[in-house]
């Protein structure tokens, strides 16, 4: 089975019904947001499809594709915002929308986020689905929407089209597909700086496998292959001890050692990196700062990576007066709650290529030195640290189940009404 066969088996039909009662859920969760979004700005005397599509990094993106790169701002304390940090995947779907319909840039931007929310949540329940079982899939989707910050999945950001890129770049790997891996994980590079998250988890299964090879270990670690069992269909969220299942049945890749597999692995592992290598790399030319071009452009935004230390600054000073201590305490739960679900992945013997993606998501996320308010949506492509939680509701019962993200999913649109109509996603 070559890696075109693999692909067309996973379009089959049924796997669309397979995932429909996620889609739907997720549907609905999400339409409850914009309806609340609606209502809210509505009273407020605001449009909520402007808070939608022009406003913040949308109109970055939107001036980008209508006009191309070479945009900036000047700011008083000497500061320059270029629009050369934002990668252009974005910007070109939404000219290729505005191209072949009556659509602006700003409407394209609208539907492709739609459609892309649409297919990382499918994307999303296919990963959960293959290692855990369909109705762990179904809780990972609905969490994914449920965040408190989920309504950006509805705007015109590049936050849902580099999760769906992610996601199924991310189940490619773990069946085996690696130029499919590849080839979505170099378009995620051209979706977000943090696509290096998902070159790193095709490098690192990629890697695992050729190690595992050498030394002659069944080791399936790195989850290139498909689970006992498949995707077959069943109440059961999988092992009682949450570890993905694994093994080789009937309909599995072919072994590592078959003609091709290496090819293919090398030419998937080759492709991975090459979109963000060459928007970095376009970058520089186009500044003529070279290899560090692109850290210029995000040094004029006061952006950078240093290990969290002002993260660290930033949480230590709410706790300078009472109202603000309260963030404060708010923002250590929250880390120590992110850093609880990526170690208790690694307990619970997640694949190598989703410990390395969320972890890479993480850290990116965590560690850069500006736009603190950005940290929550810059986490939500590192679902996988949502799949102990997934696995541990697939297990109860339903009409509790309902009731609770049904309440959830209430306060998650409610709290994205506020926050769009206040200070809304730096």
């Amino acid at each position: 089975m070559n890696d075109l066969e693999t692909r067309a088996a996973a379009a089959r039909p049924g796997a669309l019904r397979r995932a429909a009662p996620a889609l739907l859920g997720y549907a609905a969760v999400r339409g409850l947001g914009l309806v609340v979004l609606a209502l809210w700005s509505e009273a407020r005397g605001k449009s909520a499809y402007t808070l939608l599509t022009a406003r913040w990094d949308s109109l970055w993106y939107t001036r980008v594709a209508e006009l191309g790169y070479g945009y900036e701002v000047r700011l008083p304390n000497g500061d320059v915002h270029s629009n050369l940090a934002f990668f252009p995947l974005l910007p070109w779907l939404e000219r290729l929308a505005a191209a072949v319909s009556p659509l602006s840039y700003a409407d394209g931007g609208f539907v492709v986020s739609l459609l892309a929310s649409l297919a990382a949540a499918w994307g999303i329940f296919a990963v959960a689905d293959h290692l855990y079982g369909r109705r762990a899939g179904v809780c990972a989707v609905l969490l994914w929407a449920v965040l408190p910050v989920g309504i950006v999945q509805s705007m015109a950001y590049s936050e849902s089209l580099f999760t769906a890129l992610a996601a199924w770049a991310l189940y490619a790997v773990l069946t085996g597909r690696w130029v499919t891996a590849g080839l979505l994980a170099g378009l995620a590079g051209l979706t977000r700086p943090v696509g290096l998250a998902v070159v790193a988890a095709v490098w690192a299964a990629g890697v695992a496998a050729f190690l595992r090879e050498r030394s002659g270990s069944s080791f399936v670690g790195d989850g290139s292959a498909v689970p006992a069992g498949g995707a077959r269909d069943g109440s059961h969220a999988g092992p009682p001890s949450g570890a993905p299942r694994t093994g080789a049945p009937d309909g599995a890749p072919p072994s590592p050692h078959a003609p091709g597999v290496r090819l293919r692995r090398v030419v998937g592992m080759l492709l991975a990196p090459l979109g963000a290598a060459g928007y970095v790399l376009w970058v520089g030319d186009r500044t003529g700062g070279g290899l560090l071009g692109y850290l210029d452009v995000q040094a004029g935004w006061r952006n950078g990576f240093d290990g969290g230390y002002a993260f660290a600054l930033f949480v230590a000073g709410r706790f300078t007066s009472f109202p603000s201590a309260l963030a404060g305490v708010a923002l250590v739960v929250g880390v120590a709650l992110v850093v609880w679900l990526h170690v208790l992945c690694v307990r619970r013997g997640q694949p190598l290529p989703l410990l390395v993606h969320a972890g890479t998501v993480t850290a990116l996320a965590l560690c850069a030195s500006s736009y603190f308010g950005s940290k929550p949506r810059l986490l939500m492509p590192a679902f996988p640290l949502l799949l102990p939680l997934a696995l541990a509701l697939a297990r109860a019962r339903t009409r509790l189940l309902a009731a609770g993200l049904g309440a959830v999913a209430a306060g998650s649109a409610t709290y994205g009404a506020f926050w769009l109509n206040g200070s809304g996603p730096p």
